[in-house]
């Protein structure tokens, strides 16, 4: 999944066949290829796939050194048909954080970070490649000065990717300036950079790796977190939902920024369209 942006971060803009549902109660994967269609779908930004994934990330060895941070990102992406030609997709990410001995030993904060707010419009079509375009937004609504920037940020972002058989593989790209608010906090001025790529077998197991680097031009430096993960598509009686586990590992971070690795995981329940 794509994320910030992640953002997180999904396949074509034709609805997903419908698989048909256990008669037992305990969750089972739905079987041959319409559930790999589906766990394709979760893995494409602007697929025709109405998706509510929770994110949970975990950063160790911050600020002054035991610092570490647990963030819970909630990530709807909702797509609107405008007409025969073309999809609106909204995806958004609020974090709910709470972090320990990152702006100082026995200092925690707990709240609200900023959204991130997209909308990529994108066509109905899957060939030479599938993109979509259009605005990103970050809104202040962090309820605590260190878990956010306290300004709003306007600019573009652009998705590009293929999937071709079993494979996934693309790029994100935003650029968020700031246009108002930030007394106190650096200025707004930052791209984000997410690179991709998954293989989805006919079971509906993914096996995905990405990069989500920043790079910061008010400060001059990356952050860039590596992550590789493992998802399976499965059913809760007529509900499908995704189970993804993985790992993050940081290759470069600013100064009190996160190091080595930490889990993630996912839980994504799918809305295909009947």
């Amino acid at each position: 999944m794509i994320t910030q942006e992640n953002h997180h971060f999904f396949f074509d803009s034709t609805d997903a066949e419908k698989t048909s549902a256990p008669t037992e109660s305990i969750p089972q994967a739905p079987q041959g290829g319409d559930a790999a269609d589906l766990a394709k779908k979760l893995y494409n930004p602007v697929a025709s796939l109405i998706s509510f994934p929770l994110q949970s990330n975990f950063d160790f060895r911050m600020g002054t050194g035991s610092g570490w941070r647990y963030t819970l990102n909630i990530q709807p992406v909702v797509p609107i048909a405008l007409n025969s030609r073309w999809n609106m997709i909204s995806r958004t990410i609020l974090p709910f954080i709470h972090q320990g001995n990152v702006t100082g030993l026995g200092q925690d904060q707990t709240g609200r970070g900023d959204v991130v707010q997209s909308f990529f419009f994108s066509p109905n079509k899957t060939e030479p490649f599938i993109w979509g375009a259009g605005p990103a937004l970050l809104i202040p609504t962090a309820t605590n000065d260190a878990l956010g920037s306290k300004q709003l940020g306007l600019g573009p972002t652009v998705v590009v990717l293929k999937q071709q058989s079993g494979w996934t593989y693309g790029a994100l790209w935003n650029h968020l300036w700031r246009v108002a608010g930030g007394s106190g906090h650096p200025r707004v001025n930052s791209d984000f950079i997410q690179p991709f790529l998954t293989y989805t077998t006919k079971d509906a197991w993914s096996y995905s790796l990405n990069t989500e680097s920043t790079y910061d031009w008010t400060a001059n430096h990356w952050s860039v977190p590596s992550n590789v993960s493992v998802s399976k598509l499965v059913r809760f009686g007529h509900q499908p939902i995704s189970f993804q586990g993985g790992i993050k590992c940081w290759a470069t971070a600013p100064t009190g920024g996160p190091e080595g690795c930490g889990p993630r995981i996912f839980v994504t329940a799918l809305f295909p369209k009947g």
